[in-house]
This record gives structure tokens, C-alpha cells and sequence, in this order.
């Protein structure tokens, strides 16, 4: 037995300094590159990046309601969506008809179903706000490095334009919408974060089945590498002290970088553990059962509670006859000056046709298109209890801050939200928006549910209320944990060198150290 205790015990050393050998560096800069990502991401154009670069409004040149505008297109099938904003430096409409979009000018009713070169270069010009004349114009036709998500990547060939200061817009000249755009910055914190930090080189990420089986495969290594250290540094670990370490009795047998490499992984080898295991599982390595009311897709179930409330809140109703009582250009005239609408969506509060004003920062305000409209809260939570049922509906409160399930670091998702849990078999959380009438979140019990939640992102981000709802506590709790753990790499880094050193340079006569990396 003490032989198979000793066989096991060299065997885990050796397993746990090969590994560092032969992944240390990578595991290193995962935690340096996971430090630039608490700031900086991979670059992505979203809605509010939109609304950020887009025009003002400008009420005296919507001349046409949105009826006139379809009408005299002669687009005949009803639309089913309408936003108002500003393309080509003119108000225009965009109606979504069938499984596409129309775009059509709200000064003239004209249709903008073509975008020819010199459009979207004013459009590039517009977005970055530099002279076009100084745009370098290319057709992107395969994917390169900033065009590897998926909606970018299924939207190529793109045209892209280059501008002297560094930022580079990529255009979908099928619908004029730029789709991606990146500054000098932006790249250069993304090389140092995202693109190392999920191995998101551009001829890896291409073959997207390599890929994701070389993340799996690897942060699964850290992840045992990790543990095999902590296993063989509380084998070696001696509470009674009968080592010495400069003249003193000491629990670690090691001295110099092995000593500190084994005091930093007792403390911190737990962290590298989890963080690499938290990380392979944004992968989906595992079949895991959904279960619950919300399926495998994230759909919720049909004619549950809280199916029934979501078709209550259902933003994607439209008719465009509902919107004739109020002409946009009353709308923005009422709203005046002091408030920059950007965008103007159509659409719905509890049934009640409103307009969302949508400003730089989001949606400023509802306007109501029916005067008398109830859009109190109250009528809200009263729709809410009756589509679900009073028998359902286990709690429903107004919500000021965030919990464990509705959470946002950057405290961009909307408070106060509606609170409601349900009495369902997953005990399923929504989280509603009571400025629109929208769901905002929601969570419920099922085991994938709890495993995204917990072992990922709880582990991953350390996305606690505690600590994200007191800012900069998070900061400084991560960071002091990335760093003990970039350490704790580096100790490795060094050990790994001398194991190669002693292994590639002539045996000298000493004795050869087989203690652990």
C-alpha cells in the first residue's frame, strides 16, 4: 500500500509538471487577457452603439405620417414593425414587411430599396464623423478578424472603410446598416483581451468545431492541471512542520520558486480551478437537461403563467392603423428641444399603442398615442396578475435594485423593475420593465438554468449583488484575485523553463531535483 501511495504521488507530480510545462504560459495570459476584460471586449456594434451615432431628429422635415409614407410607396402587404430615425441625413421610416425591412423617407415617401457607393459612404463618414474623402474603400468578401461573429460573418461581402484617424466601419451594402466598427484602441485592447482570452484568432475561429473542442480541451488541462497541484501540495503539506526553511521548522518542503509556487497554489490554485472549469463551461461541454418551464432554447413553455404574461407583453403587435391619432412631428415638437430623440419605435404598453422616444442614452420616455391611456404601473401589474392567473403568481413587487438573478455591472439593464415569481414548478422570476411594458429578465429553476447561473458566470465573473451593486468592490476583489493568480502563472512559467533548461542541457554531476513544478 505505501508503495502504491508513493507510485500515485510521483505520478501526479509528473502529470502536474508537464502540464505547466506545456501550458503555463497560455494559462498565464488567460488571467492577464481575463484582466483586460473586465474593461474591454471584442468589438460589436449593438442597438445603443446606434443610437449613439445617429443624427437628431428633425421635426420640421418629417412631413409625412407613417400611413402617407407606406401608402405612397405602394408597398401592399401591412407591416408588422416601424421605427423612425434618421438615414442620410433625412427622417425615414423603417418598416419591417414579411421576414425584411423597407426604408422609406418620411420627407417624400420615397423608397430607398438600393444603396448605392456614394450613400454608403456618407453613411460611414456620418458614423465616425470624419470627411469621406479621406475614407480607403474595400470589399471585405471573407471573413477577417473583426468580422467573426456571426451576424457580421453572415452578412459578408461588406464594404469597409478606413479612416486616417484608426476607425474602421465594415457597411452591409444590401441594407446600408453599418454592422461593425472598430477604433485603433478598440483592436488593441481587444488583442490583449478577448481575442487571446477565447482563442478567438481568426484561422482557428473560422472551423468552428475545432475551435470550440480546443477551447474545451484546454481550459479541461488548466482545470485538471490545476487541481493535480492543489492535490500534491496538501500531499506534501506537513502540519506538523517537519521541514526546514532556513534554520526554521516550516509545513513546505520547498525552497526558492518551488516554495512560492506551492504557497500561492494552496491559496489560489482553488481560483485557477474554478476559473478554468467556469470557463469551459461557457462552451456547453455537457449535455445538460433543461427541464422546467423554459426549454432547451430558452423558450418559454407553451400556456404556462409565464407564457401567458410574455403574450401579454408582447412588443411585436402592430397595427398601423393605431397610430394615426398622433403624428410623429407632434411628437417631437411636444417633446421639445431639451430632449435629443434619436429614434422613434412604434409599438406597444399592455395593449395600448405608444411610441418609444429612444435618446443617446436609451429610451427616454413613452409616449402614449391615445391620450387617455393607462400606462401606470398599477395598470401594468393589474394585466400581469390577470394573464397569469392570481392563483399563479406566488410574489409581484416593485424591485429598486439588483438580486442574484437580474443583474448588470455596468447597471445598464432598467430600474425598477416589476418583480413577479411564479408558483411553477422551476419558480420562474420575470423582471419587467414598467417604463415599457417589457421583459427585462428572467430566470428559472431547472439544472442548465442553475449551472449558467452558478458554475459560469457566478464563478466566471463573480456576478454577486454584493459586490456589483457596490462598485468598485468587485473591481478590487477581482483584480486582486486575477493578479494573486497571474502569480501563481508566472511561478509556473519560471518552474517550466528550468525543467526544459534541465532537460535540453548536458546532466551535470549535482543532484536532480524532482520536486513539483
Amino acid at each position: 500500500m505505501h508503495r502504491f501511495v508513493i507510485a500515485t504521488k510521483k505520478f501526479a507530480i509528473l502529470c502536474h509538471r508537464w502540464m505547466g510545462v506545456a501550458f503555463s504560459i497560455l494559462f498565464m495570459w488567460w488571467f492577464i487577457s481575463g484582466i483586460f476584460m473586465m474593461y474591454w471586449s471584442y468589438p460589436e456594434v449593438a442597438s445603443e452603439d446606434h443610437l449613439k451615432h445617429a443624427p437628431v431628429l428633425n421635426p420640421a422635415r418629417v412631413l409625412l405620417s407613417p400611413a402617407e409614407a407606406y401608402k405612397k410607396a405602394g408597398l401592399g402587404d401591412p407591416p408588422s414593425g416601424l421605427r423612425l430615425f434618421t438615414f442620410d441625413s433625412r427622417p425615414a421610416y423603417l418598416f419591417r414587411v414579411g421576414r425584411g425591412n423597407a426604408l422609406i423617407y418620411a420627407d417624400t415617401g420615397e423608397q430607398q430599396d438600393v444603396f448605392p457607393a456614394d450613400v454608403n459612404l456618407r453613411t460611414a463618414a456620418q458614423w465616425t464623423g470624419q470627411p469621406a474623402p479621406l475614407a480607403r474603400v474595400e470589399t471585405v468578401e471573407e471573413p477577417d478578424q473583426w468580422t467573426l461573429l456571426g451576424s457580421v460573418r453572415r452578412a459578408l461581402p461588406l464594404q469597409k472603410y478606413t479612416f486616417p484617424d484608426g476607425q474602421q466601419v465594415y457597411l452591409n451594402e444590401d441594407t446600408g446598416e453599418i454592422v461593425q466598427h472598430t477604433t485603433t484602441a478598440s483592436r488593441i485592447y481587444a488583442y490583449l483581451g478577448a481575442i487571446p482570452h477565447w482563442l478567438y484568432f481568426t484561422p482557428i475561429r473560422l472551423n468552428g468545431k475545432f475551435w470550440t473542442q480546443l477551447v474545451i480541451w484546454l481550459s479541461g488541462f488548466a482545470t485538471i492541471a490545476a487541481t493535480l497541484g492543489m492535490v500534491v501540495g496538501i500531499w506534501m503539506l506537513s502540519p506538523s512542520k517537519k521541514y526546514r526553511h532556513q534554520g526554521q521548522p516550516t509545513s513546505v518542503p520547498y525552497t526558492g520558486q518551488k516554495r512560492l509556487h506551492t504557497i500561492l497554489g494552496l491559496f489560489f490554485g482553488i481560483l485557477t480551478m474554478t476559473w478554468a472549469f467556469s470557463g469551459m463551461l461557457s462552451m456547453d461541454p455537457f449535455p445538460i437537461p433543461s427541464g422546467g418551464p423554459i426549454g432547451a432554447r430558452g423558450q418559454l413553455a407553451a400556456d404556462s403563467p409565464a407564457q401567458k404574461i410574455q403574450r401579454t407583453l408582447d412588443e411585436d403587435r402592430f397595427d398601423l392603423s393605431e397610430y394615426g391619432g398622433k403624428h410623429p412631428r407632434e411628437v417631437l415638437a411636444q417633446l421639445g428641444p431639451r430632449v435629443a430623440a434619436k429614434e422613434l419605435e412604434f409599438t406597444s404598453f399592455a395593449g395600448e399603442p405608444v411610441i418609444h422616444v429612444k435618446t443617446a442614452t436609451g429610451i427616454e420616455r413613452v409616449v402614449p398615442v391615445h391620450p387617455t391611456a393607462d400606462l401606470t404601473s398599477d395598470r401594468l401589474r393589474g394585466l400581469i396578475r390577470e394573464s397569469a392567473g392570481p392563483e399563479n403568481i406566488a410574489e409581484m413587487h416593485l424591485l429598486g435594485q439588483y438580486d442574484r438573478y437580474y443583474l448588470d455591472r455596468t447597471r445598464e439593464r432598467p430600474l425598477p423593475v416589476i418583480y413577479v415569481q411564479l408558483k411553477d414548478a422551476g419558480e420562474t422570476r420575470l423582471y419587467i420593465d414598467p417604463k415599457t411594458a417589457r421583459l427585462a429578465g428572467r430566470y428559472s429553476e431547472s439544472t442548465s438554468a442553475w449551472v449558467t447561473r452558478w458554475l459560469y458566470h457566478g464563478l466566471h465573473s463573480l456576478d454577486f449583488p454584493w459586490l456589483y451593486n457596490y462598485r468598485p468592490a468587485w473591481d478590487f476583489v477581482v483584480l486582486s484575485l486575477m493578479l494573486a493568480c497571474v502569480w501563481l502563472c508566472w511561478t509556473s512559467v519560471v518552474l517550466s523553463w528550468r525543467v526544459l533548461k534541465r532537460k535540453f542541457t548536458p546532466k551535470r554531476r549535482h543532484e536532480v531535483d524532482d520536486l513539483a513544478v
